[in-house]
Parts: structure tokens; C-alpha cells; sequence
């Protein structure tokens, strides 16, 4: 959780664009993103790079996740775009100007960070009025702008209470609220739901995604959560070893990873492990095999993973007498309260394979039933 605000410091102001005289001049500006890494680079320590050759274009009024784990530099990105730390090697642009070398309070940008960090001994629209204040606004101006600002997280009336007074999930309200104050033309968040318990957690990221919706603002979202990256994101990025391995809207990062670093890390996949064969084919260590599609373009011989979602294979009580089925036997069966979980066994060499049940299903199979699971070609995917 996190406090909302900017860096400390007078900021300048960031002047208005005018309305665009013609179409073509307003598709102009459309088309210069409105953050563009080029060649961006980090070390510490001068030998092993945290984030490496980062070209990256973050467009206007969407709402980007940059996902990973632990140390895949996903939080180093966001604080150089937030100028609290330097690139080593490459630039950063803002609208096409280059903002390497600006401090942050001249960034003119929203911060949520982790912690709550709000200010104990202020009320709550004193903290929220702190980024206007230190600009020098008007306390007519301000008060306004905070009653606003408390209204779009709704925490209506709460302006003369003190953070110890608010729940956890308020607090985080207020720190959104103080970032959006003073009308940043980007918001940078930095797991701003970690401390949050799961249900409140899933609600704010629906609040999170509406209220972005309603503003347009530009979101800037750092999480290892794959569930909260899917649920609020335009576009996600995936971040390993200091790289982005893929860019793309949500449905397209789960339909369709583009390696198998990132098939294993959003959502839950059934992997299977065998050798490339022609036409796209894998063939498992038993001699069984399955059709699907060859992502990487391995060579023939190769040893390869089949990916499928648990969700995309389809169970059958009896052989349907189809190609790419394989017959298993049902280990266990979970009950994950949305829906049944299936551990399916398929023979020596292999991992469990997982499938998903709607829990309208009928009949469902037992522990120790024989089941033949159907992995249609389309959703398997084939990485070396």
C-alpha cells in the first residue's frame, strides 16, 4: 500500500494543449506515445544488469501492468520513468521529449507506492491537499479539488479524520486520492493492493479499473499478481531477467504466450514434455502423440513442452475415437468453490495433467475413474 502524491517539491506546471486545428494534427499527437524507453539500461553495481536494452512505448489512457517476479526489474522500470532512479544507458521521452535528466516533482506524475507513508499528523484532506499545496494553489482551489478527489475514491465526508481512524482499505483510498489531486498526466502505482486481504483486494481492482474508465488517465500498475494484471490491465508486460518477454492485451497474454517463460507464469497450464516431430506434432515419452501449435519454430528432434490450459482440455467418460486424446486416470478432485479441479494421471515421465469443471457439470468423475482428456490443437502450444 501506498502513499498517493508526487515527489516533494514545487513542481512546474504542465501547460494545457490546445485543441488541434485538424484532424490530421490531432492524429499526429495520438501517434507519439506518451512515455517511449529507448535502449534503457540499469546497473548497480556495473556487471549485472537489473533491467537490459528496454525499449518500451507506453500509449496514452491506457492502463499498462508490468508483471514478474521478484528481481525481473519490473519495479526498476517504474522508478526511472518516476525518476527516482537513472538509467545507466539509454533515454526516456515524455510526449517525444526527452525526460532522463528531469527530477521528479517537474514529472507532474501520480505516485502510489507500497507503504500507506501518509502523513499521521494530517487529517485526511490535508494529505490529500499536500501535492496542491506545495504548487502553491489556492486553498479555495484546494478545497475543491480535494471534496473531488475524496469523491472519486468515495470517501465522502472523511476529510477531517486522521489515517489511524481509517481502515486499511480506506487509507489506500486516500493515497489514490492524493495522487490524483492535482490532475497528473500519468499515475505510477507500485503494488498498491499488497496489503490488502483478498476480497477487499478484488474489490479495489474493480475500483481501480472503473475509476481509470471514468478519468483516462495513463496507469502505470507494478505487480507480481497475474489474477490483479489481468483483471485491470489494457496491456500487460511480462517481465524476466531484466527483459520483457511479451507485450499484449490481456486475452491475447493468456490465449497465446509468445514463450514458455510465460505460459508457466500467467494462469495455470497442464505441461507435457516430449520430442518435436513433423507437422507440428509432439511425441511423449510413451510413443503417444499430440498435435499443436509449434510457437518457437523448434527443429525437428527437439525436446519440447505442450502447453494447454486446464480449462481448454476437454474430458470425456469414454474414448471418443478422435485423434489428440490421451487416456488417463483421475487422481483427485478439488473443489476450488467456482468450479471442480481435476488431477488426471497419464503414465510414467509425464506431470499430472489439470483440468477445470464448471461446477454445473454432471456426474463428475470420481478419484481412481478412468477419463480420456481431449487437448484440441488450436490451444496446444508447443515451446522449445
Amino acid at each position: 500500500m501506498a502513499l498517493g502524491g508526487d515527489a516533494s517539491g514545487p513542481a512546474e506546471p504542465v501547460p494545457r494543449r490546445p485543441l488541434e486545428s485538424s484532424n490530421a494534427a490531432a492524429a499526429g499527437v495520438a501517434a507519439i506515445p506518451l512515455v517511449r524507453f529507448r535502449g534503457v539500461q540499469k546497473t548497480y553495481d556495473g556487471v549485472a544488469l537489473v533491467v537490459r536494452g528496454l525499449d518500451l512505448e507506453i500509449r496514452r489512457g491506457e492502463f499498462l501492468t508490468l508483471l514478474g517476479p521478484s528481481g525481473s526489474g519490473k519495479t526498476t522500470t517504474l522508478m526511472m520513468l518516476a525518476g527516482f532512479e537513472s538509467p545507466t544507458a539509454g533515454d526516456i521521452e515524455l510526449a517525444g521529449k526527452p525526460i532522463t535528466r528531469t527530477p521528479p516533482h517537474k514529472r507532474h506524475f501520480g505516485m502510489v507506492f507500497q507503504n500507506y507513508a501518509l502523513f499521521p499528523h494530517m487529517t485526511v484532506g490535508q494529505n490529500v491537499a499536500y501535492p496542491l499545496t506545495v504548487r502553491g494553489v489556492s486553498r479555495a482551489d484546494q478545497a475543491k479539488r480535494v471534496a473531488r478527489a475524496l469523491a472519486m475514491v468515495q470517501l465522502d465526508g472523511k476529510a477531517e479524520r486522521m489515517p489511524a481512524q481509517l481502515s486499511g482499505g480506506q487509507q489506500q483510498r486516500v493515497a489514490l486520492a492524493r495522487a490524483l489531486v492535482f490532475e497528473p498526466q500519468l499515475v505510477l502505482m507500485d503494488e498498491p493492493l499488497g496489503a490488502l486481504d483478498k476480497q477487499l483486494r478484488e474489490h479495489m481492482q474493480i475500483e481501480l479499473k472503473e475509476l481509470h474508465r471514468q478519468l483516462g488517465v495513463t496507469f502505470v500498475y507494478v505487480t507480481h499478481d497475474q489474477g490483479e494484471a489481468l483483471t485491470m490491465s489494457d496491456r500487460v508486460a511480462v517481465f524476466n531477467d531484466g527483459a520483457i518477454q511479451q507485450i499484449d492485451a490481456v486475452d491475447r497474454m493468456y490465449e497465446a504466450p509468445s514463450n514458455r517463460f510465460v505460459a508457466g507464469f500467467i494462469g495455470d497450464s497442464t505441461v507435457l514434455a516430449g520430442s518435436l516431430r513433423e507437422g507440428g506434432r509432439i511425441e511423449l515419452a510413451d510413443g503417444r502423440m499430440l498435435a499443436g501449435v509449434d510457437v518457437n519454430g523448434a527443429a525437428v528432434g527437439a525436446r519440447v513442452d505442450a502447453c494447454i490450459r486446464p480449462e481448454r482440455i476437454v474430458l470425456h467418460a469414454a474414448d471418443p475415437g478422435r485423434s489428440n486424446v490421451l487416456a488417463a486416470r483421475v487422481a483427485d478432485v478439488i473443489y476450488f468453490g467456482d468450479h471442480l479441479r481435476l488431477l488426471c494421471a497419464l503414465g510414467p515421465g509425464q506431470a499430472p495433467a489439470t483440468v477445470k469443471l464448471p461446477l454445473a457439470a454432471r456426474t463428475p468423475p470420481r478419484p481412481g475413474d478412468e477419463a480420456w482428456l481431449e487437448f484440441p490443437p488450436e490451444f496446444t502450444r508447443i515451446y522449445r
